[in-house]
């Protein structure tokens, strides 16, 4: 090891250490900041509970009009929304209920997209809700619906920062809890009433509350998105410090037990295996301790019903990122998330009950405890058992530790522990562990800028010293302006072992900035966004391994016509050759190279839409021409099709011959009722030569319980002088039992 890189580390190390301790005393004695006054609202208690229809004209329960005034963020920020909207707030001892009237003069021009629980509502008239039942300014959950009466719901931590799954927290649509709403359409234009039972929100223990509260309605034909609390345009719905506040919410005590039991069948078969038939059962408890903290127990965990995993295409010599998509580990996992999104995850569930090569492992049980304890501290403890594989892995127990302390304007201090014990199959009694220690911090800067970072190390057999990570950034953004500037180091020992990690043993420098351009006087174009942003990559001998720079601009029109015109600036630095395709090696060596970027959008909300990525030019000394299109189409809310394509030519220096890359998908989906649909996914990688089909088909009885069909097919073509086919037939049944209704 070069002593003087080791040096230079050790002080790196030391004074991000002595700023993040400068970082802890800030917070401590911060004090809220002064913000622009919020618009608030009165619940009513109600007489009497709502006959949920979507009929909120006609019913007597709603009697009162709690708001009537919407501001646009788009097209025309500040401005009066388009089309009158009139909210209503209300509570029984059971349940809150929210009656939304969407005005609309011209009914006929009301866009709905996609009818299946938890669509996208981007593409499509819609109303959805915002609640902050800690009144934290931080954290919340979202429900919405548009005219087909779809149940979208979700949960944001730490205002939406990051990629979800990630280190900074993020909106995680895969959190899904017991409510309803039905809607009506009509020549007023569209109606909607929520009922959300208390038992499915997290809140403090006092009786009379007042809450967090935001409203949007999105207007599709116009690109109209209008708030009932004013969003500069910077920010989007998880904006929950400009959150609105709703007085006199009288909260019960909680009582939620539910016990959700499951039954599952498997039949499996295929040219290189005997076919197979499984049964199994299991099954998920939720118990509430406090209104704000919450106890989720799995026995047997199955999560056959969960979508498929994406192809992707890597064509560097790094780590690919898969999100987690099974239901348990997402229910408050922003809690748990420390480290840098996709590239530096401090934990990451995924660990946990899937193999490298993304096959299953059984886990026997576990335990997730989760929520606040008081308005301010974030708690979470989670316990898994992964079973023994035979010839592959041991037993494995996997323990997640985390408080997160929330102060005023946006800021926090937490502390995190991963430990992974497991059984070592080829030296039996000898240590086989992996931990994980860090703290991490984020402190809000007036009302728009932010610093935050963390410091983590790592302890595993054999390996000592040069196990640390640490990051610092600073963010700032303005109705105009956005910057970005940030530095992050991984030592070469640094092992998380439950967690992701891109590539290791690396210095990284992240620059961003972005100017936002909007101009009453432009008829037909709604903002331009021109923007650079630098990452730059050196290894601990001072290698320049990885140097990107990306000059772009986004010529974004109010019809939703979207142009990205970019130019990127590459160097790689290759330690040692790797291999791209089979007989495709890139040599070790420096390589700086230019491409053009162009990305074409047209009006997603359109029955038909394309969505055009494309770059052309140098790659690894050669050059490379990438097209990445997506045809979307629509027939009404029922019929859904995407067909995604990503073409790759490559040629890569010192070989004559060009090559190339294709994976491909075709996604369909047809939606009897919001809560009856079947899906297809098709997908082709001519790299690896593996076609799969997936098909499901859901039968939702609440929100994360019902019927399911599965049927998986994977034809591989590269298993030598065989055509290998498996398929796979599952049928699973789960039923939620609410034991204290």
């Amino acid at each position: 090891m070069n002593n003087d890189s080791l040096e230079s580390r050790l002080l790196t190390a030391n004074t991000y250490t002595k700023a993040l301790a400068c970082l802890c005393a800030l917070i401590a004695g911060l004090t809220s900041l002064p913000s622009n006054a919020a618009p608030t609202a009165e619940a009513v208690a109600l007489e009497t509970r709502p006959t949920l229809d979507g009929d909120v004209l006609n019913d007597s329960a709603w009697k009162t009009t709690n708001i009537n005034q919407f501001w646009q963020q788009r097209p025309v920020e500040g401005s009066p929304a388009s089309q009158k909207t009139e909210v209503f707030i209300g509570y029984t001892d059971r349940a809150l209920y929210i009656g939304v009237i969407c005005y609309d003069t011209n009914p006929e021009g009301i866009i709905v997209s996609d009818s299946r629980r938890d669509a996208d509502l981007e593409d499509t008239d819609s109303f959805t809700i915002l609640i902050d039942s800690y009144l934290d300014q931080q954290n919340g959950f979202v429900f919405g619906t548009n005219p087909a009466g779809i149940e979208y719901d979700g949960q944001v931590t730490k205002e939406g920062s990051g990629a979800f799954g990630s280190g900074g927290g993020g909106f995680n649509l895969n959190w899904d809890t017991n409510w309803q709403v039905k809607t009506q359409t009509g020549d007023f234009g569209w109606s909607a009433e929520f009922e959300i039972p208390f038992k499915s929100l997290r809140y403090s223990s006092q009786t009379a509350q007042t809450w967090g509260f935001n409203f949007q309605r999105n207007i599709r034909r116009n690109n109209e998105v209008a708030f009932w609390s004013p969003i500069d345009r910077q920010y989007d719905l998880f904006r929950i410090a400009d959150a609105g506040r709703v007085t006199n919410i009288e909260t019960p005590a909680q009582r939620n037990l539910k016990i959700t039991p499951y039954a599952l069948a498997r039949r499996s078969s295929g040219n290189m295996i005997e076919g197979s038939n499984d049964q199994e059962v299991g099954f998920d408890i939720k118990y509430s301790v406090t209104p704000s903290l919450t106890l989720d127990v799995t026995y047997n965990t199955d999560f056959a019903q969960v979508e498929v995993d994406e192809f992707q295409i890597n064509l560097d010599r790094f780590s690919l990122f898969l999100p987690e998509q099974r239901p348990f580990f997402l229910e408050n996992a922003g809690q748990f998330a420390v480290g840098v999104p996709r590239e530096v995850e401090l934990f990451f569930s995924r660990r946990i009950g899937i193999a490298s090569n993304g096959s299953q492992i059984p886990i026997k049980a576990g335990a997730r405890l989760s929520g606040k304890v008081g308005n301010s501290t974030n708690v979470g403890f989670l316990h898994m058992q992964a079973d023994a594989v035979a010839g592959a892995a041991g037993q494995t127990d996997f323990t997640v530790a985390r408080v997160n302390q929330e102060f005023a304007n946006r800021s926090s201090l937490g502390f995190l522990i991963v430990n992974k014990e497991a059984d070592d199959l080829a030296n039996p009694g000898a240590d086989d562990y992996n931990r994980t220690y860090a703290i991490d911090g984020r402190l809000g800067i007036g009302e728009d800028g932010r610093l935050s970072g963390f410091f983590a190390k790592t302890d595993s057999p054999d390996l000592e010293g040069d196990d640390t990570a640490f990051q610092l950034q600073g963010d700032y953004s303005s109705e105009a302006w956005s910057f970005r500037g940030g530095v992050t180091q991984v030592g070469k020992n640094f092992n998380p072992e439950v967690g992701f990690l891109r590539r290791r043993d690396f210095t990284k420098v992240d620059l961003f900035a972005l100017y936002r351009d909007r101009r009453s006087e432009w008829e037909h174009m709604h903002e331009l966004r021109p923007h650079i942003a630098y990452r730059g990559y050196w290894g601990e001998d001072g290698l320049y391994e990885t140097g990107f720079w990306h000059i772009d601009n986004h010529w974004e029109w109010k019809s939703g016509f979207e142009v990205h015109t970019g130019v990127n600036l590459l160097h790689e630095g290759v330690r040692e050759p790797f291999a791209l395709a089979p007989g495709k090696i890139v040599q070790d060596g420096d390589y700086d190279d230019a491409e053009t970027q162009l990305v074409l959008i047209t009006n997603q909300g359109a029955p038909l839409s394309l969505n055009l990525r494309s770059k052309i030019g140098g790659f690894f000394g050669g050059n490379r021409v990438q097209l990445q299109p997506t045809v979307r189409y629509r027939i009404g809310e029922t019929f859904n099709a995407s067909l995604a394509w990503a073409y790759n030519r490559l040629k890569i220096q010192n070989d004559p011959e060009s090559f190339t890359i294709n994976v491909g998908s075709l996604r369909m989906t047809y939606s009897f009722t919001p809560k009856i649909s079947m899906q297809a996914l098709l997908q082709y990688n001519n790299s690896t030569e593996v076609f799969a089909t997936n098909f499901r088909f859901a039968w939702l009885t609440s929100a994360d319980a019902g019927f399911y069909l599965v049927y998986n097919e994977t034809r591989d073509d590269d298993v030598g002088m065989f055509r290998e086919k498996r398929k796979e037939w599952i049928v699973k049944y789960s039923h939620t039992l609410d034991v204290l209704n």
